[in-house]
């Protein structure tokens, strides 16, 4: 499997210089650095010539993670043609990058807003559609959309890993996978193992980070479990960490930090957290205990 870690770790904003993130992560000994996908369609040619070539000199493969507002829903019929749009746009730059996957609550938006009415069997017929017309955008610049299951407080319609291969089955397009993350499973998964054998090979993606939200190995989830579980359905793609322990700024209103969660906080600690959490992952999914 190939180890990444989500740039907004270290971040505050949905968005930031991932050039200084890239060369981060690959002296940490991460083999992906995943970015936020809200900015990129807006990027220059120098930006993307500038961020593409600091990830081929390290050797780094960049995926993008998006939680689309709610002009980007393809779901919602009434703006679905501007939001296409927009994936279009992103998409390109992704094609640049040279970057190939996608995740996220991308059949829907993030966060929902709760104070208005639910559908959900007309929400996911809705969906349906939309994710097959991404879909098919998406080939156009061979990039894979990887459909997060959510808890039940950020998402109604893909919640476990039953409902996520469900939709995707609906879907039908050789580019949609399931993406599994191991926090929202903590909640919504009766066994996080037995969730991962449901998803199968249907599994194209795979969020990391403890039930706190804190790196891996800081935490109570059964990691071996988990490992084993990957191994029986022969999953070697990626693994990405995507812990969050930051107060403030957009990401910390979004993700409902309120505290600081690992005490301290300066970027020294972060980074140690990060490089030790890697070697305890590479252990716990791999079984492996070299250091890149």
């Amino acid at each position: 499997m190939k180890h990444g870690i989500y740039y907004a770790y270290w971040e505050k904003e949905w968005s930031a210089d991932y050039v200084k993130y890239v060369d981060k992560a690959a002296r940490l000994g991460y083999d992906i650095l995943e970015i936020g996908g809200a900015p990129l369609p807006d990027y220059t040619q120098e930006d993307i010539r500038r961020l593409k070539a600091a990830a081929d000199a390290n050797g780094l493969e960049l995926t993008v993670g998006y939680g689309p507002v709610a002009a980007h829903n393809v779901g919602n019929k009434e703006i679905r043609s501007s939001a296409m749009e927009w994936y279009k746009k992103l998409f390109s730059v992704m094609e640049k990058l040279g970057s190939r996957a996608i995740g996220g609550a991308l059949y829907s938006y993030w966060p929902v807003d709760y104070s208005r009415p639910i559908d959900k069997a007309e929400d996911w017929k809705n969906a349906v559609e939309g994710t097959r017309l991404l879909a098919k955008e998406a080939a156009e610049y061979g990039v894979d959309l990887n459909m997060e299951c959510l808890n039940r407080f950020e998402n109604y319609l893909l919640n476990t890993a039953a409902e996520g291969v469900s939709f995707v089955k609906e879907v039908d397009c050789p580019n949609v996978w399931v993406m599994l993350d191991t926090f929202h499973m903590n909640i919504e998964e009766t066994s996080i193992g037995a969730a991962i054998r449901t998803a199968g090979d249907l599994l194209g993606h795979f969020h990391t980070g403890e039930c706190n939200r804190m790196v891996p190995g800081k935490g109570r989830t059964p990691w071996r479990e988990i490992g084993e579980a990957l191994a029986e359905i022969g999953y070697d793609k990626r693994v990405v960490m995507e812990p969050f322990v930051n107060m403030g700024g957009q990401v910390g209103q979004d993700i409902k930090i309120w505290r600081p969660i690992c005490g301290d906080m300066t970027e020294e600690m972060l980074d140690r957290d990060a490089r030790e959490s890697l070697i305890f992952q590479r252990y716990m999914l791999d079984g492996t205990t070299e250091k890149k």
